[in-house]
């Protein structure tokens, strides 16, 4: 039997990247002051008490009809499909909000085991009053944390040890291969991995940069046990101005060193625009 899954799911900014990479003790997801920067699910794996589980990142749940943000919807509910326990993430400093009510809703109709946390709690001391208005969307106790400072974390794990399923003999993974996706922006690296998979598992749009975050993905057939490793697309050094693709960046190339395979990714209606070698050069 695999591990346990554990999903994050929330509004945007709440905190739930910095939350995420906490608990797995690595920076996996992408953190920025910015609504909407993780988009994809993004899985690594935590130990707590001797327990091991999947931790699941997600996209900030909002309504609205844009393209992709309909498709992290999507993501965020698959990740509640297919998790044992979901953490819900609040912003204690912004009180309960509408969004909050509608994503408790939803999380109720689940029937899963819910962990209500209460984020940004940075101060030392007795509870905040503020908590006590999150007992209103009907979850249970909820939990004052500060990802920042690593305050309550340790509660919450405990409370995610006690709700998690009863725990089996886990599968041997043996030997995995590492294989990862690298290309420029937009030639198809998530349509890829999609089709390998038989899943929509990355967010496919014809936008560039739509993923963001190095993205694993667990996938075995009768040859072996491989991590399908999706990157953001990589540009030339001198175009890139934007600290979120730089990070995106960074998180390809780190992709690259864990790798044991690589795979570069060409988009075949291209048209080299190489003026030094004479063998590339042709009219576009």
């Amino acid at each position: 039997m695999s591990k346990p899954t554990v999903a994050i799911i929330g509004r945007p900014n709440v905190g739930k990247s910095t939350f995420f990479n906490y608990i797995v003790g690595k920076r996996i997801s992408i953190v920025e002051d910015t609504p909407g920067v993780t988009r994809d699910r993004i899985y690594a794996d935590a130990n707590w008490r001797g327990r091991s589980f999947t931790l699941v990142d997600t996209g900030g749940i909002e309504e609205s009809e844009d393209v992709i943000t309909t498709q992290m919807r999507k993501q965020v509910d698959i990740a509640i499909d297919l998790a044992d326990v979901i953490i819900f993430l609040t912003d204690i400093k912004q009180g309960v909000t509408s969004a909050d009510k509608d994503i408790a809703l939803l999380l109720r109709k689940s029937q899963k085991p819910i962990i209500l946390v209460c984020n940004k709690s940075d101060t030392f001391g007795e509870v905040p009053n503020e908590i006590y208005e999150f007992y209103n969307l009907g979850l249970g106790e909820p939990y004052a944390v500060s990802s920042v400072n690593a305050k309550g974390i340790g509660d919450v794990l405990d409370a995610i040890y006690e709700k998690l399923p009863p725990e089996n003999e886990e599968e041997n993974d043996g030997d995995v291969i590492k294989v990862a996706l690298i290309g420029k922006p937009n030639v198809g690296k998530s349509s890829l991995i999609n089709k390998i998979l038989g899943e929509e598992r990355m967010i496919v749009s014809d936008i560039a940069g739509t993923t963001r975050d190095a993205i694993d993905s667990e996938f075995s057939n009768e040859y072996g046990n491989y991590v399908f490793i999706d990157t953001a697309g990589i540009r030339r050094k001198s175009k890139v101005e934007d600290n979120l693709e730089k990070y995106s960046v960074m998180r390809s190339l780190l992709a690259v060193e864990r790798a044991d395979v690589c795979v570069l990714m060409l988009d075949a209606k291209d048209r080299c625009n190489c003026t030094r070698c004479k063998n590339c050069r042709r009219s576009t």
